[in-house]
């Protein structure tokens, strides 16, 4: 079935508006303030987005950096939801105010404790049945609150210069993403290997490699478009011919060959079920000047 919802997933370090600027945005002629932010917004105003943490709560700064962002676009409607364990996320009021919510938006921190506490709750199956019943729905994660929406979750690995085998430990997520294994703050905290290393012992995924500042906003389950102005790497390991990774032994690095890797801009648009960009990859409406003869 498909879902009927949107998931908007996010590397990490989005524009806020305070007093961190991406670094990309000083060169980057067609940066757009709040671009991921935005796509947050219900189309009724008087609807709430929740911002919810695990574990550790949000910084008394980061959430006033969050609501100022929210009203500079327009927005003033904004909860925050601090969950510490499982007990906690039994919690009838927070389950009402998830209910009620237009947009549930999870922040970073640790994927696996997220999904511990979370998985298998009252809370992670209401996001889930409203993320495949309600059209009007929007469910997004930013960083550590991203990496849980896949299946298929990186737990625990490190970013070593070479692969080893068996550096790697993955562990389930939410299960909102069927297709693909999310990495975050992918470009800044040289994370390629560990991706790479994911997609190689699961080839059947798509590995989705966010930038800080960018981001998928996926409709349907499978039509993704990019936003920010960071970039997204698309790692596709179903081509692989060559590699020593059920051969070789426990720590010893490992060779692929043939993987496949897609880099996407804002506006760039993705099929995660056919593994390809569309064509055009960007409509010539949203880049016309591009399409202009010189």
């Amino acid at each position: 079935m498909k879902p009927k919802g949107t998931l908007l997933i996010i590397g990490g370090a989005e524009d806020r508006g305070d007093d961190y600027i991406p670094k990309i945005a000083a060169k980057d002629a067609e940066f757009k303030r709040y671009e991921i932010l935005n796509e947050l917004l219900p189309r009724e105003k008087k609807a709430k987005i929740e911002l919810v943490t695990i574990g550790s709560d949000l910084s008394p700064k980061a959430k006033k950096n969050y609501k100022a962002a929210f009203i500079r676009i327009g927005y003033s409607n904004v909860g925050f939801i601090n969950i510490g364990s499982r007990l906690e996320a039994q919690e009838q009021e927070y389950l009402h105010r998830l209910q009620e919510a237009c947009a549930i938006f999870f922040s970073g921190g640790d994927q696996f404790q997220i999904a511990t506490i979370l998985g298998g709750t009252a809370i992670a199956e209401l996001v889930k049945t409203r993320y495949y019943k309600e059209a009007d729905f929007i469910v997004a994660g930013t960083s550590a609150g991203a990496m849980v929406m896949s299946s298929v979750m990186m737990a625990e690995t490190s970013t070593d210069e070479a692969m080893l085998k068996n550096d790697l430990r993955t562990s389930g997520g939410f299960g909102l993403l069927e297709h693909c294994i999310i990495d975050t703050h992918f470009v800044r905290r040289g994370r390629f290997a560990r991706l790479a290393h994911a997609i190689t012992v699961n080839p059947d995924k798509l590995g989705v490699g966010l930038g800080e500042d960018a981001a998928l906003i996926i409709r349907k389950g499978t039509e993704a478009e990019c936003r920010g102005s960071g970039m997204v790497v698309v790692i596709d390991g179903k081509g692989i011919r060559q590699t020593n990774i059920a051969d070789t032994r426990d720590n010893c690095p490992v060779f692929v060959g043939n993987l496949k890797v897609d880099i996407l801009i804002s506006h760039c648009r993705f099929l995660l079920d056919k593994r390809m960009m569309q064509n055009p990859a960007i409509k010539p409406e949203v880049r016309k000047e591009q399409f202009e003869p010189v």
